[in-house]
């Protein structure tokens, strides 16, 4: 389980960090406008049209795993042990139980009288 925990985290951070380089790269719809008017942004890597269609469905497939991701990940941790009973009863199974007639006695220090530290056997 903790194989595919970690392969989980490791794809949820990869397609985090690919949406975004990818949504940095690309333009805002403003920026068409600006090159309408000789701005001169209009010449990029993958042309004027193919680079909205390619980093938009790249970005929205990363989106995807991103989100897929993310749900298994809330599953995977919120699954809960197929024991029954509490933390405490499951933790009281190992705890030896006392013998008839023996009572429980607690050893609880005595308070220090004054401010100075008391030295035993002193």
């Amino acid at each position: 389980m903790g194989i595919v925990l970690t392969i989980l985290l490791a794809l949820q951070m990869l397609s985090a960090l690919g949406m975004i380089g990818l949504i940095l790269v690309q333009h805002g719809k403003g920026a068409d406008m600006g090159a309408a008017f000789g701005s001169g942004g209009s010449g990029s890597l993958f042309g004027a049209s193919g680079s909205a269609n390619f980093l938009s469905r790249t970005t929205a497939v990363l989106a995807a795993v991103f989100f897929a991701s993310t749900l298994a990940l809330a599953y995977f941790g919120s699954a809960r042990p197929t024991s029954t009973g509490s933390v405490l009863e499951n933790a009281a199974v190992g705890v030896p139980a006392l013998p008839a007639g023996a009572e429980k006695v607690v050893d609880v220090p005595a308070p220090v009288a004054s401010g100075a530290a008391q030295i035993p056997g002193k």
